[in-house]
């Protein structure tokens, strides 16, 4: 008989048939209950054996982690909080589980051991509920894209540019380490190397996505970037996965409407089609909050907080209006905050970008208008000298969610920011094409998924919310 999942079974309409199912055992009670979970939703059925006329044997394999295959009748369930059970007629051990060894056991585990276990942590109703919804976040991104008309492009992960101008890359390499060729004047001699000269994973496929965005109007990457930035911190990874959309003839205006439509239709998705895992999720942060200072703990409940990014407008500021908002707020002034507000041109910290979100406006904000000096050299210069036309969108609890901007078309400009920068003109002759052969207004932006995925299910670290997190000093699995 082909196997039912759990999660079809639980939505059945009819009773009184024969099923089956199979899964993992989380609990078996009282030699009788098996709470089964095949990782089809975050809740299980139960199966009821008919303990007396199943041998010792079997029972006593019955673990928590074993992989099981039970036949037997679904009827409408005598226990509370379950609609339906299976009254099993045939139990089978797939796969035994030595319930002393298996380190995920049905009790409270830190966040901290799960990670230590992360090939093993999604089997606790907690990370099965993150990585389904991880996942449809994800088929919400192709989908929104897919719908209005956007080519999906794959960027290369192996670059010879860096397009963030900050040199934290990975460097990859087929030279040996212990006899690695070098130039006469000592430096590595990267001709000899596959590539024949030097590469690195990349940190954004923006700058090619430029190039197919003049020539196909409106695309989009979706693929995995690498940072080698020694930030040990709940809300960096060295490896992690981006959305890129990049739109011909949009202006900054046209970007900032696009990002906040898509935050807005990828979360609304989640909502429709994950309402048990977020349930779960929002009450696991209620439980969670309990142990923190009143102060410290969020104001709306999960579901309250998507459904109030859905309900209101981003707030638009430019960065100068923030600057003067910061610099008068009263943590500035009493100096909690750990990098105080002194002049126009600081670089906004995490702790900066959460106060305007969360206690200043209370609501998404989107600041833009920039100083040059802090963003990159492809955004495009206002008529001031002194700002770029760049984008950050602040969301609470996490800080910078988006980063984007309007794009510097006009070549000369282009051409007197990468001088004034030292960027090799020869290097990104190819990207400056793009402005001698046809340029355009065009614009885009980048969101960090694990900081999306975050925000939605409510975690507060990272490292929860990716299968297999890469950071400084960790590269397990």
């Amino acid at each position: 008989m082909k196997h039912t999942k759990v999660k079809d079974l639980l939505n059945s309409t009819t009773t009184l048939q024969e099923v089956n199912a199979k899964g993992w055992v989380r609990t078996f009670r009282n030699n009788q209950f098996i709470a089964l979970n095949d990782g089809s939703t975050i809740n299980n059925i139960q199966c009821v054996v008919d303990f007396e006329n199943t041998p010792e044997e079997t029972l006593k394999r019955i673990t928590t982690g074993a992989a099981v295959s039970v036949t037997g009748t679904l009827v409408e369930s005598k226990g509370a909080g379950q609609k339906y059970e299976i009254q099993v007629s045939k139990i089978e051990i797939l796969g035994d589980s030595d319930a002393e060894k298996f380190p995920i056991q049905s009790k409270k585990h830190s966040l901290e051991f799960l990670r230590e276990n992360a090939h093993l942590r999604v089997r606790t109703n907690a990370f099965g509920a993150i990585m389904r919804v991880r996942s449809v976040l994800s088929f919400a991104v192709h989908s929104y894209f897919q719908q209005r008309g956007f080519v999906y492009v794959n960027t290369p992960i192996i670059t010879g540019s860096d397009a963030e101008g900050a040199g934290e890359m990975f460097k990859v390499t087929a030279l040996p380490f212990d006899n690695t060729p070098r130039t006469e004047d000592g430096k590595v001699n990267y001709k000899e190397d596959f590539f024949g000269k030097e590469t690195n994973l990349t940190v954004s496929g923006q700058l090619e996505g430029e190039t197919f965005a003049m020539a196909l109007g409106q695309i989009y990457t979706f693929g995995p970037t690498f940072r080698a930035e020694n930030s040990n911190t709940s809300r960096h990874l060295a490896e992690f996965w981006m959305i890129e959309p990049e739109v011909a003839f949009n202006n900054l205006d046209d970007n900032m409407d696009l990002a906040e439509d898509f935050i807005q239709y990828v979360i609304k998705y989640a909502l429709d089609n994950c309402g048990d895992d977020l349930k779960f999720l929002e009450g696991r942060l209620l439980e969670e909050e309990k142990s923190k200072p009143q102060a410290d703990r969020s104001e709306m409940a999960l579901l309250e907080k998507l459904n109030f990014v859905l309900e209101n407008n981003f707030k638009r500021v430019s960065y100068t209006e923030a600057i003067d908002i910061l610099r008068d707020s009263t943590p500035n002034k009493k100096k909690k905050f750990n990098y105080i507000i002194n002049e126009w041109g600081a670089d906004l910290q995490s702790e900066h970008e959460r106060y305007l979100v969360e206690k200043h406006f209370k609501c998404p904000v989107i600041l833009f208008d920039y100083p040059a000096n802090i963003k990159a050299f492809y955004m495009r210069l206002n008529e001031d000298g002194k700002t770029v036309r760049a984008m950050d969108i602040l969301f609470p609890g996490i800080g910078e969610i988006v980063g984007g901007s309007e794009r510097e078309e006009r070549y000369d400009v282009l051409i007197e920011k990468m001088k004034a920068l030292e960027i090799d003109e020869e290097e990104l002759s190819w990207y400056l094409d793009t402005r001698r052969f046809g340029s355009a207004t065009h614009s885009g932006f980048g969101l960090g998924f694990e900081r999306l995925v975050l925000f939605v299910t409510g975690m507060s670290n990272i490292r929860d919310v990716i299968p297999f997190p890469r950071t400084p000093g960790s590269a397990e699995f």
